[in-house]
């Protein structure tokens, strides 16, 4: 399925960048170096994400990849590229006909609903959808088209039982993503191996149809995709047989990327992706969170006590590619950084230049951060260094400098998604559902109420008032321009 393009212009500020991509390196995690982007055309870049299974809700590990790389193609959107983002849908698989089993339905109703939800889900955390959203059974012809071309490169094999595998023996190159040995993996293989297999490290391109299960026609019979080639179909189909970028979870390295690779290189030749992006598991407790485990916590589930911003920020704060301990304590904390950098630019004067001199000791160590493997902590610790040279600056009324460095310090936000909001709608929530009940002008007539009890000197009324409008969790913060208040 098609997506239009998002309309994601480039910004004021994004003229002024000294960084062009050509500055930015990568961590590859196939040859496990620092690599330079250097798009296959010029001026384009195609990125394909793995995405999900859509079986279930998705939870905050899925949220981590959709968000680092919706971060990823706004940067590379702000330097001038023109970006084609891919992130597929499996909407056909054993968990989908699982799911449809023990509830009844089929599994063309539960990827339907579970497809809405997950797009619901990245709406709610503010997502640009991908440009093209490929899935698996709209790309059947794609998926036959490429096994047939594996087994006449000898690649793949019809078997006994009607499966079609591949032939991990006819790729020199097996395991080069992973780093894994085919001979140690068949030491360590089961001894129940698939007796139609050639080779316990075959792995099905194509399943024969069983009973009750949906099923496709192909040249070997009824029957549907594996997992890993609707991948190498749909990528190939969307961005071409060689293209930029390819992102997805640490999990799914190995097998699903080493397949991958084996199977698009088999069939066009070496030279599949440029650049291989891994991002780092969640974590709870040490542990990756995954629904096999229970110890996962849907989009859905976060949203209802946390807003999109912060969630946003407790991903970036943490870099791509190290593991992200999920906890309701580090979301509250990445709220609170969130407030500091917001009452910032609530406190600054307006009107200032994000490509003042004064701005740029700042501007240029944000893009560098951002240069080097996507380092979004690091790029994040210079938002802090402009927040608190902003507040010394209003401090020491400097107004025009304030103001540069709130204009850029929203600016560098802006580069990674956050940040674009007004002050008063993060502090307040406007345009968010309130769960205390009490909208922004019953807590403003509280607040005149407050003040005329101090006025009047009943310090025990204004004390009450503060009470309860803080066990609604509302905070108060007095000034000497009258009280800022703010949802907790």
């Amino acid at each position: 399925m098609i997506r239009p393009t998002p309309n994601n212009p480039r910004s004021t500020f994004a003229s002024t960048m000294h960084t062009t991509a050509q500055d930015f390196v990568f961590h590859d995690s196939l040859s496990g170096r620092r690599q330079q982007l250097t798009p296959r055309i010029p001026g384009h870049v195609g990125i394909y994400v793995c995405g999900v299974t859509v079986y279930d809700y998705c939870h905050i590990g899925h949220a981590r990849a959709m968000i680092v790389f919706d971060a990823l193609t706004r940067l590379l959107r702000e330097l001038g590229l023109d970006v084609t983002y891919v992130r597929n849908i499996t909407d056909i698989d054993d968990k989908i006909i699982d799911r449809a089993s023990d509830t009844g339905e089929t599994p063309e109703t539960i990827a339907t609903f579970f497809t809405a939800a997950m797009r619901a889900d990245e709406a709610a955390l503010g997502l640009h959808p991908p440009d093209v959203e490929p899935a698996a059974t709209d790309y059947l012809g794609a998926v036959i088209a490429l096994i047939e071309r594996l087994i006449a490169a000898g690649n793949a094999y019809v078997a006994s039982n009607g499966d079609v595998y591949y032939d991990v023996s006819a790729f020199g190159d097996y395991g080069k993503l992973s780093g894994r040995d085919p001979a140690e993996l068949r030491a360590g293989s089961r001894v129940e191996v698939n007796e139609a297999k050639s080779d316990a490290l075959d792995f099905t391109l194509w399943k024969a149809a069983k009973p009750g299960e949906p099923a496709w026609p192909s040249p070997w019979g009824d029957g549907r995709p594996g997992w890993h080639i609707e991948c190498s179909a749909m990528s190939t189909a969307c961005l071409g047989h060689q293209f930029d970028i390819h992102g997805g979870g640490l999990d799914l390295k190995f097998p699903h990327h080493e397949n991958e690779i084996a199977q698009s290189e088999g069939a066009f030749g070496p030279g599949y992706a440029s650049l291989w992006m891994h991002n780092g598991f969640v974590t709870v407790d040490d542990e990756k969170m995954s629904k096999s485990l229970g110890n996962f916590w849907t989009i859905r589930d976060v949203l209802a006590e946390f807003d999109a911003e912060t969630i946003r920020y407790f991903v970036l704060a943490t870099h791509y590619r190290s593991p992200l301990a999920y906890s309701r304590e580090a979301l509250a904390a990445a709220r609170e950084a969130l407030a500091r950098l917001y009452t910032a630019l609530r406190d600054a004067p307006g009107g200032g230049r994000a490509d003042s001199d004064s701005a740029a000791a700042f501007v240029a160590p944000f893009e560098r951060a951002l240069a080097d493997d996507f380092n979004t902590p690091a790029a994040l610790s210079v938002c802090f260094e402009l927040a608190r040279a902003a507040n010394r600056a209003g401090a020491e009324n400097q107004t025009i400098t304030a103001a540069d460095y709130a204009a850029a310090l929203r600016a560098c936000g802006g580069l990674i998604g956050l940040l674009q909001q007004s002050p008063t709608e993060f502090f307040q929530g406007v345009g968010n559902d309130d769960p205390t009940g009490l909208g922004a002008d019953d807590i403003e007539s509280k607040l005149a109420e407050r003040e005329a009890a101090r006025a009047a000197r009943n310090f025990d009324k204004a004390d009450a008032i503060r009470d309860e409008l803080a066990a609604a969790g509302i905070a108060i913060e007095d000034s000497a321009d009258g009280p800022n208040w703010r949802r907790r």
